[in-house]
């Protein structure tokens, strides 16, 4: 799906617009755009969404999955923590899981926070709960292992499981010690955490000597921070000026390999060690630069609040950009109480900062074209600082959203970086009129081919239904060579754009057969760069068939949806023949998705287009990668379909079926009189009494469920179930 669709999508789900009615599309629409915001972060570390835009979206599928369990599937965001793994460095696996934060953004959600720990500690409500309250650095997680006092490995956070090694980097940042004296605690092995980033005067002097230089500008410390990290040559990384701030002792072991965690017991007492031992880490006592300290710990929650508040109202004199706090439980046995979710820790939680605000004149509206014909209003504001970065161009989404704001040219505006990260337009200043503001115009007709344009009945956006539209084909090109479509490396926009403008692409067909001699010739490629070009497009042409699927820009079709096509299928162009009831035979395909997958393979322009590829060397029929998994025909569960409802309390949803089909079980969607098995976790609700009404479901707990899979073979998830919390031993 194209990435500002994407971007309009989130919006729509945020102001619940969208498929408010249709849990299961809703569910589908909310993992495409948290997937998307979790690989812009993570991947690219160039978010569109603000941190709290991106809470509510991935609390909005949690409330669903919860509402709807059979809706939950196994590569649901909420089943796992983000990844951010690149393929230029090697992957090394934590010494423990390296969990996220819930989030809190007011005094509220922390008292909330506050009494969910008292309840999980089985304390009064009245009693003091004590907590750790540090600075939330905004720059890039590393976790640290020292062997025999040597530092040994390094590694970004990556998926949480695992990271890429970074060790030669590391080892140019001056405030990382490359020896600590650990053994004379008894201590072999440890495994730290903490955050690169970069002051903020020295990014200030990075970037004057960049634009000395005559070299595109860094946007923000963080984005500069996470990019030294991952610089190829250690010498780069160390001109970055960065620092990192250790703010946890994770995992740390005897020359016996035995855990030693039960030494400490509160989270100062590891912040104290690491101080002792020469690590940089956030200060109980505030500097002279400082009006306050980087952490203090708090008898109770209401001395989190005001310590919070506090570095609120004070972030922008800190030396280094943050975003918020972290809270922690100090007392470890509280931790192990309190225990973990499969996404963070209950004992600790983040409080968001506020969305910084500025205001600003809009000059203009311009409009942009997507693939799929939707036409996004563009703001073009006058340059304006906000939260470290220059704010020229903001998304007005669609054109309900410039009328229910009542947003005019020529109109003082206020935005804000949510987050600090996505610029957005909160109001138009009324108050502030002249009488020369003018009403934005909705263009009837394209702006780029004069396509009369038309709004469905089921959508907020106005629509191009020209295929041949330039930008639309432009578009879908650059789409069908992307990193979730085709993944054809080399092939980005800007290559794609210049190719378009020399006359070499007019559809994605001539992706596969350009002049490799002219590439070569080309300034900024040469032979090499041509036949790297080839070599990945070659590559591509042999992708399974999904991939194909989803790289057609056909509306609604994401990647899920391109794998349950890909499934029923030998040849990609067997789906001319079918009709609509035979697509809504398929599990999770819907009527809309049905109708644009339809009109897709109905259109002789398309099929033909998909004919050439085939001559050209592209694969159309299914591969092994495509077809479904053979269920298991034997175990202790061979035949029976099973559902799970409720929380379970010793694995994870996708754990748990995992486990079943290990036993031969299939996974049902929902209680119907097909279902065999319903297991029931706590807080089960009306599926429990759906079953218990048929009368034909076997009911049964966590426990009997884990002791009648015993026969067969459970899969190794110890990276995914971070239940252990002497393992873990996070502070």
């Amino acid at each position: 799906m194209e990435q500002r669709n994407l971007f309009d999508l989130s919006k729509q789900l945020l102001e619940g617009s969208l498929h408010p009615h249709e849990p299961a599309a809703r569910a589908q629409a909310l993992r495409a755009v948290i997937r998307y915001h979790e690989w812009r972060y993570y991947i690219l570390n160039d978010p569109l969404v603000s941190d709290y835009e991106y809470d509510q979206l991935y609390k909005q599928l949690e409330a669903l999955e919860a509402e709807f369990p059979e809706l939950r599937t196994p590569d649901s965001p909420t089943q796992r923590v983000s990844p951010d793994l690149t393929e230029d460095f090697a992957t090394v696996q934590h010494l423990t899981p390296m969990l996220s934060l819930d989030n809190s953004y007011d005094a509220e959600d922390l008292q909330d926070f506050d009494e969910q720990v008292k309840k999980l500690c089985s304390l009064d409500k009245e009693s003091d709960v004590e907590y750790c309250v540090e600075l939330k650095y905004d720059g890039g997680t590393i976790a640290l292992v020292y062997e025999n006092d040597t530092l040994v490995r390094a590694a970004t956070r990556g998926n949480g499981a695992a990271g890429d090694e970074i060790t030669a980097n590391i080892r140019t940042l001056r405030s990382v010690p490359l020896q600590a004296a650990f053994s004379k605690l008894g201590i072999a092995k440890v495994e730290l955490r903490g955050e690169a980033l970069i002051r903020k005067d020295v990014f200030e002097k990075i970037n004057q000597k960049r634009l000395e230089a005559g070299e595109t500008l860094f946007a923000n410390p963080r984005n500069a921070a996470t990019g030294g990290l991952r610089m190829k040559d250690p010498k780069e990384t160390a001109t970055r000026g960065l620092e990192a701030f250790v703010y946890q002792l994770g995992f740390a072991t005897d020359a016996e390999g035995n855990s030693v965690m039960e030494r400490f017991k509160t989270h100062d007492e590891g912040i104290h060690l690491l101080r002792e031992l020469g690590f940089k880490v956030p200060q109980h006592q505030a500097a002279p630069h400082n009006h306050l300290e980087e952490t203090r710990t708090c008898k109770n929650i209401a001395e989190v609040v005001a310590f919070c508040n506090a570095w609120q109202e004070y972030r922008d004199e800190y030396a280094y950009e943050i975003d918020g706090m972290v809270i922690k439980v100090n007392s470890l046995a509280l931790q192990a109480q309190c225990g973990y979710t499969s996404h963070h820790p209950r004992w600790a939680i983040a409080f968001k900062f506020k969305a910084r605000q500025a205001t600003t004149r809009l000059r203009d509206v311009e409009f942009q074209v997507g693939k799929t014909g939707a036409v996004t209003p563009v703001a073009k504001l006058e340059p304006v600082a906000l939260a470290g970065v220059t704010v020229s161009n903001v998304s007005l989404h669609n054109e309900e959203f410039i009328r229910s704001k009542d947003i005019r040219i020529g109109d003082q505006v206020l935005v804000e970086r949510a987050g600090d990260v996505i610029p957005y337009i909160v109001k138009s200043l009324e108050e502030l009129r002249d009488g020369s503001e003018q009403p934005v115009e909705y263009p009837k007709n394209c702006p780029v081919c004069s396509t009369p344009l038309v709004k469905p009945e089921d959508e907020a956006v106005w629509r191009c239904e020209n295929s041949d539209c330039e930008a639309q084909v432009v578009q879908r090109m650059i789409f069908h060579t992307s990193k979730h479509a085709m993944d054809i490396e080399g092939l980005g926009e800007s290559t794609i754009e210049r190719f378009y403008k020399l006359g070499w692409l007019h559809s994605i067909a001539d992706l596969y057969r350009l002049d490799y001699d002219a590439v070569a010739s080309m300034e900024g490629f040469g032979e090499k760069s041509a036949k790297n070009l080839r070599g990945a497009i070659e590559k591509a042409k042999q992708n399974p068939i999904y991939r194909l699927l989803h790289s057609l820009s056909v509306h609604h079709l994401g990647q899920k949806s391109s794998k349950l096509l890909a499934a029923e299928v030998t040849h990609v162009l067997e789906l001319r023949d079918w009709d609509l009831e035979r697509y809504q035979e398929i599990k999770d395909i819907g009527p809309v998705l049905a109708r644009n997958v339809y009109n897709f393979f109905h259109n002789e322009h398309n099929t033909a287009l998909l004919e050439t590829m085939e001559q050209l060397g592209v694969n159309l029929r299914q591969t092994e990668a495509d077809k479904k998994p053979e269920s298991a025909v034997e175990g202790p569960l061979a035949g029976k379909s099973i559902l799970f409802t409720g929380t379970l309390s010793t694995l994870t949803r996708e754990d748990a079926e995992k486990r079943a089909a290990a036993a031969g079980a299939s996974i049902a969607s929902g209680v119907s009189k097909n279902l065999s098995i319903l297991v029931v976790g706590e807080k089960a609700g009306s599926k429990l009494k759906k079953a218990q009404a048929l009368g034909t479901v076997d009911i049964w707990t966590e426990t009997e469920f884990l002791a009648r899979v015993t026969e067969a073979a459970a899969p190794d998830t110890s990276a995914d179930s971070p239940e252990d919390g002497t393992q873990l031993g996070l502070f």
